[in-house]
């Protein structure tokens, strides 16, 4: 007699065979490497390497004693203070009614999802988690291509392109900028072209400006202010004020899109309930800012922009093709220039590739397939995050803000990412020559 199925053997067929997320992936893959005694270079993880602002996590202990539950909407003083941060930055006339709070902008994605029908158009490259959402809750995908020449960035013309084949379907096209995993950006004239193209189709836009406030020069124009009808914005604690592991994220709606903010509420309603109450309450005072928090983002940007060019200059000398990124944390990298030595060691795509470089250099990168690109492409997201971040927003501060850092900052302070873009330099540039056949 054949023995029963297992309880395990019943998975919804939208979840079957999906891995884990492959930035959590990489990230416990290389904590297991370190405890094997590996020296390991992490900059697979997308994780802010600063630490929360002193005043927040103050405020985080003197409301520790917050129990209740909030509205699923969220806390009414935090949702005005969004509202408020919003208004100040970026001069968008939202309210306190207009915002949701979330356990992470990665849950009230998933939600978004979940509640409004339609087609989810995604850019390649673009951030792990938004197609595995969609493919688990069963909403069809449309891969927006992007070219390396244009710094892989969206425009008109393509979505013109995909839209126009089918013009009365419902869309929701996620734009990220500065983008994971590639760090640049949008100017005014490219995010204006693309709203038009957004509002002849109806297309609903979900901007995800998590590293908006990490803008090199901290310059970040939100595409609401072109397409203010039409877009969600969203945004979090996690990698401006380096509150990861807080989970607290946010979405913006402008006033015609209410009806979906309420149907948003009412899934978080039976699902996560609401988000945690001392945290919320703490993070009014990241989004009300003051002299603390400027001071927290001036170093902060200038801490990474240096440290962009520094790894940039790196890559550019030993012949990769890269140019200057805007904002965040991370480069996208193409290996195409040494596929010849990279075939050689019977190397031929992104996966193998970074299993590779793991195994000969100890760095943890991400390939470029798990972006959306193709798998024998030889791309790969470097996070340049593996340094202490306290110390080096200490010895930043003790410079002047007029006075540009130190040369050799990058080198001194955030001495790990360094190292490990030289082992990346060094190896490229020790591959076998291609055999004459």
């Amino acid at each position: 007699m054949p023995d029963k199925p297992g309880l395990t053997s019943h998975l919804n067929l939208n979840v079957r065979g999906l891995p884990i997320s492959a930035t959590l992936g990489i990230n416990e893959r290389s904590h297991q490497l370190i405890k094997e005694g590996r020296r390991i270079y992490k900059l697979g993880l997308g994780q802010s390497p600063f630490p929360v602002p002193e005043v927040v996590v103050n405020e985080l202990k003197v409301n520790a004693f917050q129990k209740n539950y909030l509205p699923v909407l969220g806390l009414p003083e935090l949702r005005s203070a969004v509202a408020e941060y919003y208004r100040r930055t970026q001069g968008l006339n939202f309210a306190g009614e207009d915002v949701m709070i979330g356990p992470g902008s990665k849950e009230l994605m998933f939600i978004l999802q979940l509640v409004y029908y339609g087609e989810l158009v995604i850019p390649t490259p673009s951030w792990v988690s938004y197609a595995p959402q969609a493919h688990i809750i069963g909403r069809q995908i449309k891969w927006l291509e992007t070219d390396a020449k244009n710094n892989w960035k969206v425009t008109p013309e393509n979505l013109e392109k995909l839209c126009s084949a089918d013009p009365d379907r419902p869309r929701l096209i996620i734009l990220n900028y500065p983008s994971n995993p590639h760090g640049y950006t949008y100017c005014d004239t490219e995010l204006e072209a693309i709203a038009a193209v957004a509002r002849k189709y109806s297309i609903l836009v979900l901007a995800d400006e998590i590293y908006g406030e990490v803008h090199f020069l901290g310059e970040q124009t939100s595409i609401a202010q072109f397409y203010p009808e039409g877009t969600i914005v969203s945004s979090g604690l996690s990698k401006w004020c380096g509150a990861g592991g807080w989970r607290l994220g946010t979405f913006t709606f402008p006033p015609q899109l209410q009806w979906l903010k309420n149907a948003m509420a009412t899934a978080a309603s039976e699902t996560y309930t609401s988000t945690s109450a001392p945290i919320q309450y703490a993070a009014i005072k990241a989004f009300q800012g003051g002299p603390e928090i400027d001071e927290y983002l001036f170093q902060s940007r200038r801490i990474l922009a240096h440290l962009a060019h520094t790894l940039v200059a790196r890559l550019q000398q030993a012949g990769f093709d890269i140019a200057p990124t805007q904002g965040g944390f991370y480069l996208f990298l193409d290996f195409e220039m040494f596929r010849p030595g990279l075939a050689e060691k019977a190397i031929g795509d992104s996966v193998e590739l970074c299993e590779l470089l793991l195994n000969d250099t100890g760095v943890a990168l991400l390939p470029g397939v798990a972006f959306g690109r193709p798998p024998t492409e030889l791309t790969v997201r470097i996070a340049f995050v593996d340094f202490d971040g306290a110390l080096a927003l200490e010895a930043a501060g003790g410079i002047a803000h007029n006075t540009p850092l130190p040369d050799n900052f990058s080198e001194t302070q955030c001495a790990d990412c360094v190292a490990a873009i030289d082992a990346i330099c060094h190896w490229v540039g020790h591959l076998p020559q291609p055999t004459t056949r």
